[in-house]
């Protein structure tokens, strides 16, 4: 009976310790502790696969301006981050030659008829003129627009049903993200195709703060076949590495 009695303390004591993941302090570094947790997810890649998200994963390091962490992580994988070029940024420039010829009530006009250019990429169109414009009330218009335009979120609808109410969702996510939008992001993930993301919970920490608590859900993907979720931990916490949380 006693040795019953202290086997079951010993489980009830070290059970929840071994499940709980400590994520990564931010009192501490997390910048370490993070990328350390999205490798560690791609650990059980086949070797090719590991290789061809190195330069993403060193360029994502890059991102955070540590050159001691990015020094470390270069000669533990072998390689080097190496940004790819820049290549010229189409939508924007096209964002840019449509306000050349018309003022921002014919931009929207034309966007909500859908005619050229906004009859391709509209919804990226769109957030590409919500960055160029001159004030805030601009820009409101512009989102409110995109909004309207993507229509309400429709739960258990197939992605292929309104591919465009997806794109719309990606990037007025994105958008309020840039902005610090917490209400606007909220209501904007919705209208994605994977709400439950971990690009968007990314990107929704850096609203929040406190994105070291998502390194339990990091390893937690990890063995994958595929490597989307190690991409999309690279893109959602790339956005922290590169802009910092928003202020408090």
């Amino acid at each position: 009976m006693m040795r019953v009695f202290f086997l079951s303390l010993s489980l009830l004591t070290a059970g929840p310790m071994a499940a709980a993941d400590p994520g990564c302090d931010p009192g501490r570094d997390e910048k370490s502790c993070m990328v350390q947790a999205i490798w560690e997810a791609a650990a059980g890649f086949p070797a090719n696969k590991r290789d061809r998200l190195k330069p993403l994963f060193l360029n994502t390091v890059a991102l955070s301006g540590d050159t001691a962490l990015l020094a470390d992580w270069e000669g533990r994988l072998g390689s080097e981050a190496a940004p790819p070029p820049e290549y010229p940024d189409y939508v924007r420039e096209r964002a840019e030659a449509e306000l050349r010829e018309a003022d921002w009530n014919r931009f929207l006009q034309r966007a909500q008829a859908g005619l050229p250019p906004f009859n391709i990429g509209r919804p990226e169109l769109m957030a590409a003129g919500a960055r160029l414009a001159p004030d805030a009330a601009t820009r409101q218009r512009i989102v409110d627009v995109m909004f309207a335009l993507a229509g309400p979120p429709q739960p258990g609808a197939r992605p292929l049903e309104n591919f465009e109410r997806g794109d719309f969702g990606h990037v007025l996510s994105e958008l309020a993200m840039e902005s610090c939008d917490l209400a606007t992001f909220d209501r904007a993930v919705q209208l994605t195709v994977e709400p439950d993301g971990l690009r968007y919970a990314f990107w929704r920490a850096r609203i929040t703060g406190g994105a070291g608590a998502l390194a339990g859900r990091v390893r937690e993907t990890g063995g994958r076949e595929d490597t989307r979720h190690v991409r999309e931990a690279l893109e959602g916490y790339g956005a922290i590495l590169a802009r910092g949380y928003c202020p408090a």
